[in-house]
């Protein structure tokens, strides 16, 4: 049992106790700072921030470091490695992923798996309970050492229930509490979000929209979506449902989508309407096939991804429009074509997206590829757990 005091409201020591805690939960956002970025970030001045930061480093909570700034010197601060696990899991189409890291965000142990199309929820988070047991005990640990564990999904999620928000999206995952239905079998707290909300938080907090005031991270594979970031912090919509622009009318007498529309960025642009484009004698039978022959030279491979890209930068454009972002980062599987999408896709930006007196957003690759969403979901994870100096640990 830890004993903690009363200290009565006002107090020097409850101040103390503040200005240690806006410290930490800012090192909690960020990853690492400097001590001049913590003092900007906290408000706190500087001679405080170099006090905390000596009495936490002292106490093991904290690490610093030296590193080059504009050419000075500077005091580089991040927590205590082993402070703390957390676990990042991403649900893809095909693939799941699985990270832990401690408090830096230092991945300590990862895993990959593949899924089968149309996988259940049940099976699937039977299987990575077992999963995160076997990565855990290999790391001389348990289940109860994981502080919190993110979930990011191929599906919009609605804040309010934690359930897909939009039926047809994600059979097999549907009407249930997926956070909680993980949570009740690994006994941890389980915080959900789509895939592209994490990706794009990820490249936000700690990529390549790190220094953008907003940014949308598009993640384009076996499903498209986008994720919308504003000062660091995800908007989501009412309902969870913001950034699906997979499932923008292209041609409102198009194919047939899995959301029951017709013509939707997907039918055009996403993986599966790309491979079946190629005859089963060509090994069409992944993305990374189709992408492996465009980088070889195949010209109807670079075809494909170059058309898929026009698509995606016109929809992007419409985003553009109604967002406004400093810029745009193209994650997924997709992304790993590099600039045979995205030169097409900056094209179509140029022609379809209004005119800005600062340019239009720069398109960038995602800085943490297939692990954005992992990334994501460990900083949401660590976003919802408390750091309490006290005791020398961080707790959910």
């Amino acid at each position: 049992m830890v004993v903690r005091r009363s200290t009565p409201p006002g107090s020097q020591s409850s101040l103390r106790e503040a200005n240690r805690a806006r410290l930490l939960d800012s090192l909690k956002r960020h990853g690492r700072l400097t001590q001049i970025e913590l003092a900007g970030n906290t408000g706190l001045s500087p001679a405080t921030v170099s006090n905390i930061v000596k009495e936490l480093t002292a106490s093991g909570i904290l690490h610093t470091s030296f590193t080059s700034r504009s050419g000075r010197r500077a005091t580089l601060v991040s927590f205590a490695r082993q402070v703390g696990l957390v676990a990042g899991v991403h649900f893809s189409s095909r693939q799941l992923r699985i990270a832990i890291a401690d408090a830096t965000r230092t991945i300590v142990a990862e895993n990959t798996v593949p899924l089968a199309p149309g996988h259940r929820h049940d099976a699937e988070l039977d299987r990575l309970s077992i999963i995160l047991g076997d990565m855990m005990d290999t790391l001389g640990g348990t289940l109860a050492d994981l502080l919190a564990v993110g979930l990011a999904v191929p599906a919009p999620i609605d804040p309010r229930t934690g359930m897909v928000s939009t039926p047809g999206l994600l059979p097999g995952w549907e009407g249930i509490d997926i956070a909680e239905s993980l949570s009740a079998r690994i006994d941890r707290p389980v915080y959900v979000d789509s895939e592209a909300n994490l990706g794009g938080l990820a490249e936000a907090r700690e990529g390549s929209g790190r220094s953008a005031s907003s940014s949308v991270y598009i993640r384009v594979g076996h499903t498209i979506s986008a994720g919308l970031i504003v000062g660091g912090d995800l908007f989501r919509g009412a309902s969870g449902k913001t950034g699906q622009i997979g499932h923008v009318t292209i041609d409102e007498n198009g194919p047939l989508c899995r959301c029951s529309n017709r013509g939707c960025l997907e039918t055009y642009a996403a993986g599966p309407a790309l491979l079946a484009l190629f005859p089963e004698s060509e090994g069409m039978q992944r993305l990374g096939d189709l992408i492996a022959a465009a980088e070889d030279g195949v010209g109807g491979a670079q075809r494909v991804i170059a058309d898929a890209g026009r698509h995606i930068g016109i929809a992007a454009a419409s985003l553009c429009n109604l967002f406004d972002p400093e810029l745009i980062v193209v994650g997924g599987e997709l992304a790993q074509a590099g600039e045979i999408l995205m030169a097409p896709m900056r094209h179509a930006l140029e022609r379809s997206a209004l005119a800005a007196t600062g340019g239009l957003p720069e398109i960038v690759g995602a800085s943490f590829g297939e692990w954005a969403e992992c990334r994501g979901a460990i900083a949401t994870a660590l976003d919802h757990v408390r750091v309490d100096a006290d005791v020398l640990s961080i707790t959910a």
